[in-house]
């Protein structure tokens, strides 16, 4: 058979792929927090049919002849720029500004941390902050974040601090919320739910959780960060996909309009 043929199913599979990436970013376009992904092709193999000469007293040096095989997918790269703000007025909406993710959990163990830049939060019946999931906001000691549900008001600053006025009119501001920042972002694993978690590209997250600490972001109350998902990017992107997808097809086609004549000769 054809090599253009072997050819041209690899690229068939590795637009297809990009396709449903560029899918799955469209369909978050409004996601809070969501980081888009990218897909990398690079070459499969050469095959070498001539090897490359070096040069001679008598004659010069000669380059390979080569025949590539097809591409592959290189990498699908999650792209971790920060989205624009998006301003809601309120308290419990909070958006990261600069480096770092949000600590949730579904209790007080440090053994199932998961992370997020998607800053919803809500109270629970209990005071506790926490995730529409359900999942409780970590602060710096690592245990929940509660506001009594007796308090006048509260406030969060840029610090992460969770300030409460009490019903007695007394200020609190002992708790305080904490981020993550990894040394590589690009390498956490997405999970679902707008959720992250370590993973081995990603490294471990620096020790220490206080926000504007350790080249971390401020935390903006009363903002929430969109998707970095850039529309136009999106479409230009998926034209290409199409065009590539129909060229690896006119190979394909092509390769079988070729063996057709090949069979036709013996009649």
């Amino acid at each position: 058979m054809l090599r253009s043929m072997y050819s041209g199913i690899s690229g068939l599979k590795n637009f297809q792929t990009k396709l449903d990436v560029i899918g799955n970013n469209i369909s978050n376009v409004n996601t809070y927090g969501f980081k888009k992904g990218r897909v990398v092709f690079k070459d499969l193999i050469s095959q070498t049919t001539a090897g490359a000469t070096g040069p001679s007293t008598t004659r010069g040096g000669v380059n390979p002849k080569q025949v590539g095989l097809g591409s592959q997918i290189a990498a699908i790269d999650t792209v971790a720029t920060a989205g624009s703000l998006q301003t809601t007025g309120r308290v419990l909406d909070l958006a990261v500004s600069g480096d770092g993710y949000f600590r949730v959990a579904p209790g007080n163990s440090l053994s199932n941390i998961s992370y997020t830049r998607a800053g919803n939060f809500y109270i629970d019946a209990a005071g506790d902050l926490v995730t529409a999931d359900g999942m409780y906001l970590l602060s710096t000691s690592g245990g929940k974040i509660n506001v009594p549900t007796t308090s006048q008001s509260m406030s969060i600053g840029q610090d992460g601090s969770v300030n409460i006025v009490s019903e007695n009119g007394s200020l609190s501001s002992s708790q305080k919320i904490s981020l993550a920042k990894f040394p590589n972002s690009e390498g956490l694993e997405k999970v679902g739910s707008n959720y992250f978690k370590e993973s081995p590209a990603s490294g471990e997250p620096n020790n220490n959780v206080t926000p504007q600490a350790a080249g971390k972001g401020s935390i903006q109350s009363g903002f929430l960060e969109m998707s970095n998902v850039d529309l136009s990017e999106e479409f230009t992107e998926m034209i290409v996909a199409q065009r590539g997808f129909q060229a690896n097809s006119r190979i394909i086609t092509t390769s079988d309009e070729i063996l057709q004549e090949l069979v036709n000769l013996k009649r």
